[in-house]
């Protein structure tokens, strides 16, 4: 009898909501990165996450966008030298600058705020709604950096860029795995519930 064949698990993969496969899969989770004008890191983290998803097959399991405390730049590409940086990298900035809403506090399962500014922001407007999202740092997702925030590259030069990006492929993958984790655990409940 030959023995089984070696599957190895690939390291992210998207936990089945129930065993039976009949069942409706588990909606998607609704991540949202904050920054204050949507041009440098939060659209930089946006695909970042976004890559990670398609390399891992589970771009349906999510949905992801960015925006900013501030609206000046609404409408605007990532700033350039962001574009530049993230695609020798292979990552795509694909987002249009947007402001941060009250809604997306309801619309969103998770926000994540690049630096103390921000997350003093969204608390704020945290305090208008009932409910809804689960805001903090994105930094606190790090698994290999220890750092306090993903700092503001737009006034510095190209190694500001760089090092933004270093932070953020190391929080939204640390996030990644967090949120799988999490959607294991809401599929084991499930699975476990009377029916």
């Amino acid at each position: 009898m030959d023995p089984a064949p070696s599957n190895p698990t690939p390291p992210l993969q998207s936990p089945s909501p129930r065993a039976d496969s009949s069942a409706a899969p588990a909606p998607p989770t609704r991540v949202l990165f904050v920054c204050l004008g949507n041009i440098c890191r939060s659209p930089a983290a946006e695909g970042v996450f976004l890559e990670l998803l398609a390399t891992a097959g589970l771009s349906e399991a999510f949905l992801v966008d960015s925006a900013g405390t501030g609206g000046w730049h609404q409408g605007q590409p990532a700033d350039r030298r962001m574009r530049e940086a993230a695609g020798r990298r292979g990552i795509a900035l694909p987002s249009r600058a947007r402001q941060i809403e009250v809604a997306d506090l309801q619309r969103f399962d998770h926000i994540l705020a690049m630096d103390a500014d921000n997350l003093a922001a969204l608390r704020r407007l945290e305090r208008q709604v009932d409910g809804g999202a689960r805001i903090r740092p994105l930094v606190q997702h790090c698994r290999r950096s220890h750092a306090e925030e993903v700092p503001d590259p737009y006034y510095g030069g190209p190694e500001g860029f760089e090092r933004v990006l270093d932070l953020l492929e190391d929080a939204c993958a640390g996030l990644l795995e967090d949120l799988l984790s999490e959607r294991g655990e809401a599929a084991a409940r499930l699975d476990s519930a009377p029916t």
